[in-house]
């Protein structure tokens, strides 16, 4: 059996999708690619401006390289139980309901790695970080097509899915690209609460629920919140609405969600300490927001539920420990018609917390809902859990 194909034999049995791609990426793909960064699609994520010309073309960083193999998984796994305990409202984008995939999947390119040296060649693997464009060759690959809504998008197993890739120094034939089966759908366009979707497979991250929620740092601007609604971490309504998912999916092996994670304690975004934090969510990708990101999207959530069983949770926000949490923390106090808990605020030694309670929004205090005396208590819905 040839090294390339012991390979990818290899890869397969270990759960993957795997098919090998030209390391050279296509001159239209890498001025699209640039061409997205100068219009700034990336908003604050300046990394990806960084080593761009290693990105487009990894031959510059790793001369040996011949081919990349295009690993995919499925993450279309069922959603977990409502845990009994705790207050847990919001939404958590699928791919964050198991513990880091990144360590899921590590072990396993480090075997092929170590299979391709005992080949007589060289590997090197990446999931999801380093400088390569992993779904520009995932398509090149034949492995699916770019959708409009900027996912890989694979005939049978939808956009729901992982990838990680695997250059390597063996000479292998490509597959033809999958040609593109989006038709005349509009539904990821027409459904994407912020508009950040423009057509064509582009994405405009300054726009984009998931960028403002995991990526942003610091306070998110009132006139995004109800594009946010109920996502707590991430946003997946591109993919819920893509009838390729439509269908029951699957999930790799090696994945297994968590209701603790599909489900988080808002509770634990306010009471734990960072260090506290940092171990209850242990190798989930909610470590990439850190808690006082979760704190402020919980607020964002809460305020938007007009919900006032979550009332007391926004009044320990305004107490928080991170002027971020407490400027947040006046907003939703505002749209929660809050004065008496807000008022404080105006006095916050933090300039930032300060300017933001006294800013016009939360001085109003009609700039969207009535009191919050007369807000409907949604408990009816399934995804609410008070059991103090």
């Amino acid at each position: 059996m040839e090294p390339d194909v012991a390979l990818q034999a290899e890869a397969q049995a270990r759960g993957f999708t795997a098919v090998y791609a030209s390391v050279d990426l296509p001159l239209f793909v890498r001025e699209r690619y640039q061409g997205w960064l100068e219009a700034g699609r990336n908003a604050g994520m300046t990394w990806l401006n960084k080593n761009v010309e290693a990105r487009l073309q990894p031959r510059r960083r790793f001369d040996w390289a011949k081919s990349v193999l295009v690993l995919s998984v499925p993450h279309a796994y069922t959603e977990p139980v409502l845990p009994e305990d705790g207050f847990r409202v919001g939404r958590v984008a699928r791919y964050a309901w198991v513990r880091d995939y990144h360590q899921s999947i590590e072990p396993h390119l480090e075997a092929l790695e170590g299979l391709a040296a005992r080949l007589g060649g060289r590997a090197r693997g990446y999931v999801d970080y380093g400088p390569l464009s992993e779904r520009s060759h995932a398509s090149l690959a034949g492995l699916g097509w770019i959708g409009k809504n900027a996912m890989l998008i694979r005939q049978g197993e939808g956009s729901r899915l992982t990838l990680a890739v695997l250059l390597t120094s063996f000479e292998a034939e490509g597959s033809k690209p999958y040609p593109p089966r989006c038709g005349i759908c509009q539904r990821c366009l027409t459904h994407c609460p912020s508009g950040a979707l423009l057509g064509g497979g582009v994405l405009d991250a300054n726009l984009c629920v998931s960028n403002w929620t995991i990526e942003h740092r610091g306070l998110i601007p009132t006139r995004f919140w109800p594009a946010i609604g109920e996502w707590l971490f991430g946003c997946d309504e591109c993919q819920t609405v893509c009838p390729w998912n439509h269908k029951p999916g699957s999930a790799w092996q090696g994945f297994t969600p968590e209701g603790e994670l599909a489900h988080p304690d808002l509770r634990n975004f306010f009471t734990l300490s960072s260090r506290g934090f940092a171990r209850r969510y242990a190798g989930s990708a909610f470590l990439r927001a850190g808690r006082t990101r979760m704190a402020r999207n919980a607020l964002i959530v809460l305020a938007n539920r007009q919900d006032p069983a979550g009332l007391w949770l926004v009044h320990m926000g305004a107490h928080d420990i991170s002027p971020l949490v407490r400027a947040t923390a006046a907003y939703a106090l505002a749209l929660l018609g809050d004065r008496d808990n807000l008022e404080p605020l105006l006095a916050d030694t933090v300039a930032q917390v300060s300017q933001a309670a006294s800013e016009p929004v939360c001085q109003q205090l009609d700039y969207r809902t009535p009191r919050s005396d007369s807000y409907a208590v949604l408990a009816s819905d399934r995804r609410v859990a008070v059991r103090l």
